[in-house]
């Protein structure tokens, strides 16, 4: 599948990561520096599957050659450009992404991150309802800038900033469970925000029964339904957002990773009713909007219509999760997911799969829990890089190390000639 050093030499440029970084990352031991579709090189030449495309942020692939085009010709015009002043290429965004949203959603809060795009539909559910209560999921992750923070479930996260994280005003509530929800959404309540898919949480696709009560319930409290597609967005589950396999219309969702092919961009996206009860300056960015953002994320949202990108992640989706259900180990719990997002839970801890699926099969995989092995490859991935990565997983499953059996082969050799 992939070339196998069979030394690794000293790299200055993790060791001056190492040496420079804050610290809050545990990094891997290996420096990335070029990806093309579905396939990312180290350094030292050797190739890799991708199923994390950066945190679910490559769906059209690494370096599309429309989106480098497009960058590349709006570096040269203009890359800064307040939102207070208007701009071309910012407005004819703002048309594409509006023609891809769900009927009604059609104003939009330029940003730079998810974590921002969630600030932002916090405070426009407060002034869009004058309320100050959310509701959100347990094992729900939904950023952790300190606004965001008071959203995300895992305790983790939230514990260490004390009650500088308000989430004195969230209540929490069993993901799926309509009986929890219905109580929790009061009179008080601005919000209720969920993801159609838990990520972090360990990939679990919502139940239609659950997202069309929640739809319900929030209608007639007067709260907002906030759809958090920041991972499920842009063809990732095999329609252009998840929200889509459910048959409900949100007042607001929180949008970002894929939507300009690898740019930093995000927004949130809602009615005009909800809007429009922002005050003029109550909300604002530097960066949100740029032309350069913009013209990139242009070109990723054109593409993935060209290409059919949702039918491609639902067709692969269905054929990487029927191939890993075929995989015979006691070890696996259970495969699922919608489209190319997919988890496979383990009966034990998954690090240490994910570990020698990296080192020695050269795929890169993510963890979401302790138990879930997470797959987000490009949309872009072909059949056999699939096939690939499932057999990769089967071998570390099963305790086969290929780089380990190269060297034993090798040091035989060198033996055997040795003898000679």
């Amino acid at each position: 599948m992939t070339a196998i050093p069979e030394s690794k030499t000293q790299s200055k440029w993790l060791d001056a990561e190492l040496k420079y970084d804050s610290g809050v990352y545990n990094k891997h031991e290996v420096v990335m520096v070029r990806g093309l579709g579905a396939t990312v090189w180290d350094e030292n030449g050797r190739s890799y599957i991708d199923c994390v495309a950066g945190y679910g942020v490559a769906n059209i692939g690494h370096s599309h050659p429309d989106v480098v085009r497009a960058i590349q010709e709006q570096a040269g015009k203009l890359m800064i450009m307040p939102q207070s002043v208007p701009n071309d290429k910012r407005a004819e965004f703002l048309q594409e992404l509006v023609g891809v949203l769900p009927a009604g959603l059609d104003r939009v809060f330029l940003c730079n991150s998810g974590t921002e795009a969630v600030e932002a539909a916090k405070k426009f559910a407060i002034t869009g309802t004058g309320r100050k209560r959310f509701v959100s999921m347990k094992r729900g992750f939904s950023g952790r800038s300190l606004g965001a923070l008071a959203l995300t479930w895992e305790p983790k996260y939230r514990e260490p900033f004390g009650e500088a994280v308000d989430s004195k005003n969230v209540d929490f509530v069993t993901y799926g469970n309509v009986e929890e929800l219905r109580a929790a959404v009061t009179d008080q309540t601005a919000a209720v925000i969920l993801e159609p898919v838990q990520g972090e949480g360990g990939v679990r696709p919502g139940t239609m029964e659950f997202m069309q009560e929640a739809r319900r319930i929030t209608k007639e409290k007067g709260a907002l339904l906030i759809m958090d597609e920041i991972q499920t967005g842009f063809c990732r589950t095999g329609k252009m957002f998840a929200t889509e396999h459910f048959g409900i219309t949100p007042d607001g969702m929180t949008l970002a990773k894929a939507m300009a092919g690898g740019v930093p961009i995000g927004a949130f996206v809602m009615t005009a009713e909800v809007a429009d009860r922002m005050p003029a300056g109550g909300h604002g960015t530097t960066f949100g909007g740029n032309p350069l953002s913009m013209a990139a994320g242009l070109a990723a949202i054109r593409a993935m219509k060209r290409e059919g990108m949702a039918e491609q992640a639902r067709e692969k989706g269905t054929y990487f999760m029927d191939r890993l259900r075929a995989i015979d180990s006691p070890k696996i719990r259970e495969v699922r997911g919608m489209g190319l997002m997919i988890g496979v839970e383990l009966k034990e801890k998954s690090a240490p799969y994910i570990t020698a699926l990296e080192h020695d099969e050269g795929v890169m995989a993510l963890q979401a829990t302790p138990l879930v092995v997470r797959f987000l490859p490009p949309i872009t991935i072909t059949k056999e890089q699939i096939d690939g990565v499932v057999d990769a997983f089967e071998r570390v499953l099963n305790g086969v190390n290929p780089r380990a059996e190269r060297q034993a082969q090798l040091a035989a050799q060198a033996e055997e000639k040795q003898s000679e």
